[in-house]
């Protein structure tokens, strides 16, 4: 089996992940990764066994990179996903995936134009859990979906420094809705505010209203003492309950409240596996591109109803 060869642009917490992983794979070998800081680069090629960079432009050049993990901050993912596509890497993106809805759609068209692949970094979707809820509402078991409501709350993370919680939380919830119900929301309502970071919002409440009469909701904020990660998707003949940390899963029917079980995997291990694998044999990813530009469209409506305190319809 011929290796891919991978690059990490960004030595974050999420960076080193990301590098962890690639050097785990059997089907992956880590060529390089980069960083602005060139101490922090150089530490942590030297741990995973890479070639530092401090240029993105620089280590684009090289030939045995063939794909490329963009885990900057996000008001600079657009412009290394750009550069990487243009250079003719396969890119993965971590989310919101730009700045602006603009933006992702010139990543997806960029992409296309070249012929490579586009994959934005939702890894709900690779949970298994979360995989079995979209199975029940496709064939009905849950009967028919009422309603999803979703919790992502925490403590502030310090690594946050350029978005607010609705881009960086909750845009994951925006895209479960999606994956789950298999179509766009319609309006959004969001109210949102900052009681501690003066910069962005750190708390969010959004509701998500569909063509059929559907709503989801998801909370957001970085004011919680704990980390809560939680889905309950409601159905007509049972409630399905996801505990993202735990990965457990709970249904409850009418006779009876069962825990299926499922293997807990890492979904970070998961994603990167299904990017080398769409690569290699030229299918296309779980997330595309379009899922990216999708949800932050909404992440971006949900911005602007709570700045004019109305809901703001979505274009279908």
């Amino acid at each position: 089996m011929t290796k891919i060869g991978v690059a990490v642009i960004g030595t974050g917490q999420w960076g080193k992940n990301h590098a962890r992983v690639y050097k785990e794979l059997p089907s992956t070998e880590l060529i390089a990764v980069c960083d602005v800081n060139a101490d922090r680069a150089k530490a942590m090629a030297d741990q995973y066994g890479a070639k530092p960079y401090s240029d993105s432009t620089e280590m684009l050049k090289n030939k045995d990179i063939q794909a490329v993990n963009v885990c900057t901050w996000s008001t600079i993912l657009y412009q290394e996903a750009s550069k990487a596509l243009n250079a003719g890497k396969h890119v993965l993106v971590e989310k919101p995936m730009s700045t602006t809805p603009d933006q992702a759609r010139q990543l997806v068209k960029t992409a296309e134009e070249n012929g490579l692949h586009l994959t934005v970094g939702f890894l709900m979707r690779f949970i298994p859990g979360l995989q079995h809820i979209r199975q029940s509402v496709e064939n009905k078991k849950i009967g028919d979906l009422v309603s999803v409501t979703a919790k992502r709350v925490s403590q502030w993370p310090e690594r946050i420094g350029d978005v607010g919680v609705v881009k960086d939380t909750a845009i994951h919830d925006i895209d479960v809705m999606r994956f789950i119900s298999k179509q766009d929301p319609v309006s959004v309502y969001a109210k949102m505010g900052s009681k501690r970071i003066q910069k962005f919002e750190d708390y969010a409440q959004i509701m998500l209203t569909y063509a059929d009469g559907e709503t989801a909701f998801i909370e957001s904020n970085w004011l919680t003492p704990y980390k809560t990660r939680t889905l309950i998707a409601t159905g007509t003949e049972a409630i399905m309950k996801l505990d993202y940390n735990t990965q457990e899963l709970t249904v409850e029917e009418k006779a009876q409240t069962v825990q299926p079980r499922l293997a807990f995997q890492e979904p970070l291990k998961a994603e990167l596996q299904h990017f080398v694998d769409c690569i290699n044999k030229t299918t296309t990813p779980i997330v595309t591109g379009e899922d990216g530009v999708k949800a932050l469209e909404v992440a971006t409506a949900a911005l602007q109803s709570s700045a004019k305190n109305m809901a703001v319809k979505l274009e279908s």
